[in-house]
């Protein structure tokens, strides 16, 4: 039996996965270190979910290794499966089974005894503020608290590692925020959490570190607040309705910028003579100076212009 000696608890070396011949992921190499959340960030088609599924021994790959909790993902998948909470972007439960029978039944495939799943359900249901729910069918629970049963199933084995796969896609903002506590929580637990998510507020929220992956290829990591002051700065001065001496303006004083959808984003880094210089060139240009985000970090990497499918 074949386990790492690395303290990672999740652990990546020139994962390549190949559909014919097209490459998903593209010899990416990770680590997700114990009690760690990091965050998986990149735009559709960009490997995440890919990735996760490798993870989760739910797809096949071409070459590399992956080992979770010093287990190979491929030679010893049932010790991976133990161990493991998986909460896929589809809220595929059974339409069929209430709330709590759901979680019973799921129980049923760790070995967990009747009793014994009855009674985590109970807990988890509870701590998923759906206790009331337990006896409903699927359909009458509203999105946010679908969301909150899959996370709740994933979680009925008691797992050391969480896999979450877009938790809070299509929520609105009270059910995205209740997760964000759901997550939060289960970091003071103590658990290692791998999250893919499109939005950056969630990421910076959330996450100890940020993985960006585009073209099945890691381009940038580290934590969230570093990133950003390294990669575009601690401010945006973001202009519209501008002219092109704006945008001359900006390389003659060497600030980095970009332009996109009739707007230039400005990135002064800092500079608070480049500031003080625009104001006094452009003092009736419309404009909005703000923090810089990990969604301008995002953008930069991965571009402004929306892609087919996206």
């Amino acid at each position: 039996m074949e386990t790492t000696t690395s303290s990672a608890v999740i652990q990546v070396r020139g994962l390549v996965k190949k559909y014919g011949e097209f490459t998903a992921v593209d010899g990416i190499s990770f680590e997700v270190a114990p009690r760690e959340c990091l965050g998986f960030l990149g735009p559709n088609g960009a490997g995440k979910t890919t990735t996760v599924k490798v993870i989760a021994c739910a797809s096949p790959f071409t070459s590399g290794s992956v080992t979770v909790l010093g287990h190979d993902v491929t030679r010893e998948p049932r010790r991976v499966k133990e161990r493991l909470g998986v909460c896929p972007q589809d809220n595929n439960t059974d339409p069929d089974f209430s709330v709590a029978r759901n979680l019973e039944v799921y129980a049923r495939y760790f070995g967990i005894p009747s009793r014994e799943a009855r009674a985590r359900a109970a807990e988890l249901l509870s701590w998923m503020n759906l206790g009331e729910k337990a006896n409903a069918k699927i359909a009458a629970l509203s999105g946010g608290m679908h969301r909150r049963l899959v996370i709740a199933r994933a979680l009925i084995n008691r797992p050391e590692v969480v896999l979450l796969d877009e938790p809070t896609t299509g929520l609105d903002p009270q059910a995205r925020h209740a997760i964000w506590d759901l997550v939060r929580d289960l970091k003071a637990r103590g658990t290692t959490i791998l999250l893919t998510t499109h939005y950056m507020e969630e990421a910076s929220q959330l996450c100890d570190r940020v993985l960006f992956i585009d073209g099945g290829r890691i381009l940038l990591e580290g934590a969230p607040r570093d990133l950003i002051a390294r990669e575009v700065g601690r401010e945006v001065l973001e202009c519209w309705n501008y002219g092109p001496e704006l945008a001359g303006w900006a390389r003659e004083r060497g600030v980095r910028h970009e332009e996109s959808g009739g707007r230039i984003f400005l990135h002064p880094g800092g500079d608070g003579e480049a500031l003080k210089d625009f104001e006094s060139r452009f003092p009736h240009q419309e404009r909005l100076l703000r923090l810089a985000t990990l969604e301008d970090v995002f953008l930069k990497l991965t571009g402004r212009v929306l892609r087919e499918g996206a």
